[in-house]
């Protein structure tokens, strides 16, 4: 693997226990069809506990990401891979949700499956930059749970690129779901820039239960995802590439069914809720990671 950052999680308390980098190679590519490990963290929680956990490891050569597979076994609540300027050393230390920067590269819930992008478009990470691993982790048991999660990818060469990547997260974080019934909200996303199209990633939590997602132009609507939420089978939508131009609107329309005696508003903890759409797009226009998320 690239690296390889351990943490434990004893008494309640999270702490650093072990750590270890290997040295990468001048360039890292896998072979066709191969995935390799880009970064990962052993953990260890007590009973009953939520913890959120980060992993920073820095590049030393370019990277080319054409595909991503997630390591995110049982406890596992979400993972966020962003990348961000050096500002500490690499390791493995207790952080908060947070702890991200603003070029997110990959996401994953519960159930989420493999992501591959069209021969020759990739997610580019700069020689030098930090990697950074965000872990939510969830233990429901009397007994203690162990596991590894982390991020997998497929590289390809430099010069088999054709088009650079990105993902941007649009929807709104303007909601609140009275207790024991039904809610919905609808944020909209303008984009910046002509960019085509090419997976979308839905994602909400526990009372999620339908999520729409469509495209307005000047001239048409179009519905790009019309479809229920579950919270166990958070898959990647691939869709047909999709010119959309700079000032077009995608919106998010995310509906939820409160079960619980309270108010349920946005957050990252698992009794919290949200209403994020991925967006995988090229070119990359590297403007941030959340696009316009005011209600609309």
């Amino acid at each position: 693997p690239v690296v390889r950052l351990v943490l434990c999680a004893l008494l309640g308390l999270l702490a650093a226990c072990e750590s270890a980098t290997e040295p990468n190679p001048a360039t890292v590519v896998t072979p066709p069809g191969e995935w390799a490990t880009l970064i990962e963290a052993d953990w260890t929680l007590p009973p009953g506990s939520e913890a959120f956990i980060c992993a920073l490891h820095t590049v030393q050569s370019d990277v080319f990401i054409q595909a991503f597979r997630a390591d995110a076994p049982e406890g596992t609540h979400h993972t966020v891979l962003t990348v961000t300027e050096p500002h500490e050393s690499d390791g493995v230390f207790p952080c908060d949700p947070g702890t991200l920067s603003d070029a997110m590269i990959f996401a994953s819930g519960f159930g989420t499956d493999d992501l591959a992008f069209p021969d020759g478009v990739a997610i580019r990470v700069p020689a030098g930059k930090q990697l950074l691993l965000n872990l939510h982790l969830v233990n429901p048991y009397p007994t203690p749970l162990s596991g590894r999660s982390g991020t997998q990818v497929q590289t390809i060469q430099p010069e088999e690129v054709d088009a650079e990547a990105e993902v941007v997260f649009a929807g709104t974080v303007n909601f609140a779901i009275p207790p024991n019934s039904e809610g919905s909200a609808t944020g909209h996303c303008e984009f910046d820039q002509d960019a085509t199209l090419l997976s979308l990633w839905p994602h909400m939590h526990q009372h999620g239960r339908h999520m729409v997602i469509e495209h307005h132009s000047d001239i048409e609507t179009t519905t790009l995802h019309d479809e229920p939420f579950r919270f166990f089978h958070q898959v990647n939508k691939r869709i047909e590439p999709r010119v959309v131009r700079a000032g077009d609107q995608i919106d998010v329309t995310c509906t939820w069914h409160n079960t619980s005696d309270e108010t349920v508003v946005y957050g990252d903890t698992a009794n919290k809720e949200m209403c994020y759409a991925g967006l995988y797009r090229y070119p990359a226009s590297r403007n941030g990671l959340y696009c316009d998320m005011a209600p609309r």
